[in-house]
This record gives structure tokens, C-alpha cells and sequence, in this order.
């Protein structure tokens, strides 16, 4: 999955949780998706839509019976599907889960597999703002999945981030996609 496409994916909080709940086989209906994640109808809506907007989901053309799934994943849904369901088994904690549901988390990861600077990060995800970006950054860091470390090789020291322990194990979960 390319970093436009994972930075789309992840800008709705559910969006991960309900693909990786479609992969393991939770019913496409609106009620058994809802009871499994938690949220709120109005941000799980959201999300589902949002869902729908990117293709990743489709409404179900012969919905009407109480069985018959609502909506079903599209061929490109069920790769994107594979790649949620990785990302959010790497995270079996509901408490870090909230973490993860954050817009830029699973974005800043994937680019961290090597040691980067703010500045390089930035141009990767070029939407993001800098303050997104240091707040993310400060949150990833303190929750330990990323490693902030100064480099003082140059003249003006410089921090470089990369993924660490669960930010790691997010990072391969995504790279073993693309």
C-alpha cells in the first residue's frame, strides 16, 4: 500500500478497525461491525463512509435479507483489509489502540523504518502540518514506538526518528504489503 494511500485510509478513526474486522470474517452489517469496535455511531458512520468514498467498501446490490451483508469489501478493500488486519493484531492493547486510531500514527510509522529527519518525514507525508507532525512525534515517542536520537556528526546536531518496538512491529505489518 503506497503512503497516499495508507494517509487517506488512516485520516478516519475506525477505518483500519472496521477492514480488519471485515478480514477475520465479522458479518458487513452496520450492527455487529459497530458492536466490535466501540465507537460512537456518529464517528463509526463517519469512518464506514469514508470507507465507501475510497472504494474500499461497497453497499451490497442485493441487500435485503436480515442476513445478507451490507456492505462487502472491493478487490482493492480486501488487500487494504490484509494490511489493516496486520496493523491492528500488532496492537492487541485497547489503551495503545487509541494510539493507533490517531490520523497520523500508522503514516509516520511506515516512514520511520530507517532513521529520519522532522524535515524528511514532513516532504514523505506532505500534508501534514508541523505541528501534526511534532505532536505526533512527541506522542509516538513517549508511548515508546519511536526512537528519538540527536546526531551530532554534523556541525549542527539534528534528531533523527525511527520506528521502535510496537512502532517497529506496525512497520513491517505495513511493509509487508507494498
Amino acid at each position: 500500500m503506497d503512503i497516499e494511500s495508507l494517509v487517506k485510509l488512516t485520516s478516519r478513526a475506525w477505518s483500519l478497525n472496521i477492514l480488519a474486522l471485515l478480514h477475520q470474517g465479522v458479518p458487513g452489517r452496520q450492527a455487529p461491525l459497530l458492536a466490535a469496535t466501540s465507537a460512537s455511531r456518529t464517528s463509526f458512520a463517519s469512518s464506514l463512509e469514508h470507507l465507501v468514498q475510497l472504494e474500499l467498501l461497497e453497499r451490497n446490490p442485493g441487500h435485503g435479507h436480515p442476513l445478507r451483508p451490507e456492505f462487502r469489501l472491493t478487490q482493492t478493500g480486501i488487500e487494504a483489509a490484509e494490511t489493516a488486519d496486520r496493523i491492528v493484531n500488532a496492537v492487541p492493547d485497547d489503551e495503545e489502540f487509541a494510539l493507533l486510531r490517531r490520523s497520523w500514527t500508522v503514516p509516520i510509522l511506515a516512514v520511520t523504518d530507517a532513521p529520519r529527519r522532522f524535515s524528511v518525514i514532513k516532504s514523505d507525508l506532505a500534508p501534514i502540518t508541523d505541528k501534526a507532525l511534532s505532536t505526533s512525534l512527541y506522542q509516538l515517542e513517549a508511548r515508546e514506538w519511536l526512537h528519538r536520537e540527536i546526531d551530532t556528526s554534523t556541525r549542527v546536531p539534528f534528531p533523527t526518528y525511527s520506528a521502535a518496538n510496537r512502532g517497529l512491529e506496525i512497520n513491517h505489518a505495513i511493509s509487508l504489503s507494498a
